[in-house]
């Protein structure tokens, strides 16, 4: 059995940090149904499978494809191969127990049918309460093993931007430079993309979430490249902006504006910080320039095993910022018909402040 004694160490040690959230919930039990909750409780991969968390064991639900998958793979919880249904096969165990037993589960992640068949299965004697976001709210402080994945997966795609630049030119296309980007986190260790990759170019780098096309880059416009990598489960989100030719005065202006406003953010970052006052920080910056209105999306989020994670960097967010924490800041201003600039970063928080995660140059490149 090939198992990694660190990981078997920190999944213990956050199933037991789960169980120390039961009583606020009045719980015996929690059950967990969302994958990556699941990978960071007991370590599983699969696509099947549900986690009950008890106050003295855990058990994993998985089908008969995982078999080994599993048995290499699952730390801190015992492994039940489902014959019908994963839902059965904990409905089964529950009705088993004896008297009446409070189950928490995160109502974001069960839908309406699955909640319907969760009843069905275990029974009048199992009480389903609310355990709300406290497993994403545990996720949300990354542990010393995280964080060095982490690292990796942030210099993994500033590599990849770096490597990038020299294919910039005019006449690739959006998606032909997306697929080198994808090429090279693959070819550099990643599993893959943390999100479809973002190249807009010209007008079309307006849209903040645009999806590459067709079109030829052009000379004398934007292009806007936001990509990350997945490195052993985890993710990365790197953004930067170029210019093809020289810009004018007005575009170098926009790019000054939103990396001050980058470097206001990342400032205003300590423990103890409301996500909203970072937020703020960066509008501050872009009011001052008069571009208050040209940027429509928050300064960041949280990052990890998913794209998008707690805490968000946005208006007014009351979440307090905590050390261990890993956030994107990426302010941006998007102007219709002339394009959209937009710089991103991973950032730890650290008791000193905001410690950069990726590193590929910020300065406006004009090629």
């Amino acid at each position: 059995m090939v198992r990694n004694k660190v990981h078997e160490v920190s999944s213990r040690s956050r199933l037991d940090r789960l169980r120390l959230c039961f009583s606020r919930f009045g719980a015996d039990a929690f059950l967990v149904s969302h994958l990556p909750n699941i990978q960071y409780l007991c370590g599983f991969t699969g696509s099947a499978a549900l986690l009950l968390v008890e106050s003295s064991a855990s058990t994993l639900y998985t089908d008969s494809r995982y078999v080994f998958q599993a048995r290499e793979e699952v730390a801190g919880a015992r492994v039940t191969i489902a014959k019908r249904g994963l839902i059965h096969a904990l409905g089964s165990d529950l009705r088993a127990r004896r008297g009446r037993r409070r189950v928490a589960y995160a109502p974001a992640h069960v839908t309406v049918a699955q909640k319907g068949a969760l009843e069905a299965s275990a029974g009048s004697r199992v009480w389903w309460v609310s355990g709300g976001d406290a497993i994403e709210r545990l996720r949300a402080v990354k542990d010393a093993p995280e964080l060095a994945i982490m690292h990796e997966a942030a210099v993994l795609i500033s590599e990849v931007v770096a490597g990038i630049i020299p294919s910039i030119t005019p006449g690739i296309t959006e998606l032909e430079l997306a697929a080198e980007i994808e090429y090279g986190i693959k070819r550099r260790g990643g599993s893959g993309p943390s999100f479809e990759t973002i190249v807009a170019s010209g007008a079309r780098s307006a849209w903040a979430h645009a999806r590459p096309t067709s079109k030829p880059l052009r000379k004398n416009e934007l292009v806007v490249l936001d990509q990350g990598a997945i490195l052993r489960g985890y993710c990365s989100d790197l953004t930067r902006t170029v210019f093809l030719g020289r810009a004018t005065a007005r575009v170098r202006r926009l790019y000054r504006a939103v990396l001050e406003a980058q470097v206001a953010a990342k400032g205003a970052i300590r423990p103890g910080v409301t996500a909203g006052e970072v937020d703020s920080a960066a509008r501050r910056v872009l009011k001052g320039y008069g571009l208050a209105k040209y940027f429509t999306h928050s300064t960041g989020h949280g990052l990890g095993l998913e794209i998008h994670e707690m805490p968000r960097l946005g208006r007014s967010e009351k979440t307090l910022l905590e050390e261990g924490m890993v956030v994107t800041v990426e302010p941006g201003v998007y102007v219709e018909g002339l394009g959209g600039i937009r710089i991103e970063d991973d950032v730890v928080i650290t008791p000193a402040g905001a410690v950069n995660l990726t590193n590929a140059p910020r300065e406006f490149l004009e090629l």
